[in-house]
């Protein structure tokens, strides 16, 4: 699988880990920065991971930041990307099947590297499930309110 991974300063050594690791696990893996623990802004590389996860050069996506929480909700902006922030693999096996999370953001200084890659394997191990929670996948790329009174 082509995966995409992304970082700010502060999970730099958990994105390596996870780079390595996946290219271990045999998969393709653009590395999209930072190269160094030099201050960066999340947002600048959630955006720039949420593009190449929407125009297809990586099937998708992970992103990593010192909580999970800015860098996700950057990421979270793309109308194309879903990107479940999660801290254990329960969670991230759920994202993809009934939301068909294209994204998985991990928090580093809250997740260690076991963890970290059992989540991700979670993640890139399960499929969307479909059926009846397709409509409801469809409906986070294009939000309507729907009037319940």
């Amino acid at each position: 699988m082509r995966i995409a991974i992304a970082s700010d300063h502060a999970a730099l050594d958990l994105k390596a880990a996870l780079r390595d690791w996946l290219i271990e696990e045999g998969h393709e893996v653009a590395d999209l920065g930072p190269d160094t623990t030099d201050s960066v802004d999340y947002p600048d590389f959630g955006y720039r991971l949420a593009e190449v996860v929407a125009d297809g050069t990586a099937q998708r996506g992970i992103a990593l930041c010192g909580s999970g929480i800015g860098i996700s909700i950057a990421i979270n902006r793309h109308p194309a990307l879903r990107c479940a922030l999660v801290s254990e693999p329960l969670s991230a096996k759920l994202a993809r099947e009934h939301n068909d999370a294209n994204c998985l953001a991990l928090g580093a200084r809250l997740t260690g590297i076991d963890m970290a890659k059992a989540c991700a394997a979670a993640f890139l191990d399960t499929e969307f499930a479909g059926g009846r929670h397709q409509r409801r996948v469809d409906k986070l790329s294009a939000p309507q309110i729907e009037d319940r009174s």
